[in-house]
């Protein structure tokens, strides 16, 4: 996280007593600030990810993994993994203008999960824009998660395998989150 991060800020200050001393966070607190941060990387409602934590809690295996899993799995996360966004709000406002077409059909809803064998693309008609004209050029020097694939030339992608929680690149720990909401 940068310094700029909300949850840094947040941290900091909720830490310091009103003599300038530092306060112990209680566990419920750390447990608060993982979710919280969680919600913040994916840019979900409260409402939203706790539908997501649910989802996950029902799956066989660790439920911290299921939940991660998942969140990468969401639409917008992977036009953003793919390089077609900046961050994830941006890529969240692409698929709800229309210009991620998913196995050639358009979706315009950015919680929709994708699955193994997806191919994820822009609209033809998306790539006369001059969004996507300058995103051609600099497209070619990202790099992309290994569970990915993008063909650069065409602005389409495809999800090879399902990502793994381990790989995943979001700074949360599920465990937290877990033990947050098993209360």
């Amino acid at each position: 996280m940068t310094p700029k991060c909300v949850m840094e800020r947040r941290h900091k200050t909720a830490t310091v007593g009103s003599r300038g001393r530092r306060r112990r966070v209680s566990e419920r607190g750390a447990q608060l600030i993982e979710k919280q941060k969680a919600r913040y990387i994916y840019g979900l409602y409260e409402r939203q990810f706790k539908r997501f934590y649910g989802i996950a809690a029902k799956q066989p295996g660790i439920t911290g993994d299921n939940l991660k899993v998942m969140l990468e799995r969401r639409i917008d996360n992977v036009v953003y993994r793919l390089g077609f966004a900046d961050s994830r709000p941006l890529a969240r406002q692409l698929v709800l203008h229309g210009h991620i077409m998913v196995n050639g059909h358009r979706l315009n809803v950015p919680s929709a999960l994708t699955s193994e064998g997806d191919s994820v693309a822009v609209r033809e008609a998306s790539l006369k824009k001059e969004y996507f004209k300058k995103l051609l050029e600099d497209i070619k020097s990202r790099t992309i998660p290994v569970w990915l694939t993008l063909d650069k030339s065409k602005l389409a992608g495809q999800v090879v395998s399902l990502p793994v929680a381990d790989e995943s690149m979001a700074q949360f720990n599920g465990k937290s989150i877990v033990e947050y909401y098993s209360r």
